[in-house]
């Protein structure tokens, strides 16, 4: 699953205020450290919303630094990610994709839609049609 760092800076009314390297437009707060890591899950999967509806590249996450926290992504958010980042990288449309797997448009805009629930399949399909292989494992 894809994490991002997050940077926790200490408020002076208290709590933390959170903020992204990777995803600038992604800031939340919290009263708590575990309040703070609840908003910014959810900050970090709306910006990432709003970049697919922008058309704008998702960027990858960077390499922690010392005493930034990691903000895990849901497994089917991360296959998503992935899945957008690698049609960006070959530029290939969803139309296109489309096409490859032999399915409709609107199939494919549901399948790289955050919110909307797809089998991970589906989703693997995807990956194959661009030439890509899902790899699963626990650790």
């Amino acid at each position: 699953m894809l994490r991002y760092p997050a940077n926790f800076k200490a408020d002076k009314e208290g709590g933390f205020v959170v903020t992204f390297p990777d995803i600038p437009e992604a800031i939340t707060q919290g009263e708590s450290v575990a309040d703070a890591l609840v908003h910014a899950a959810d900050v970090l999967e709306s910006a990432l919303d709003y970049y697919i509806e922008d058309g704008i590249p998702i960027p990858p996450p960077s390499k922690p630094k010392r005493g930034q926290h990691l903000v895990e992504l849901p497994a089917s958010y991360s296959a998503k990610v992935l899945l957008l980042q690698e049609m960006a990288a070959q530029k290939v449309r969803p139309a296109e994709l489309a096409r490859r797997l032999q399915v409709t448009p609107q199939e494919v805009t549901r399948l790289i839609d955050l919110r909307h629930t797809s089998r991970i399949d589906g989703i693997a399909g995807a990956l194959k049609a661009l030439g890509k292989t899902m790899e699963i494992r626990a650790v």
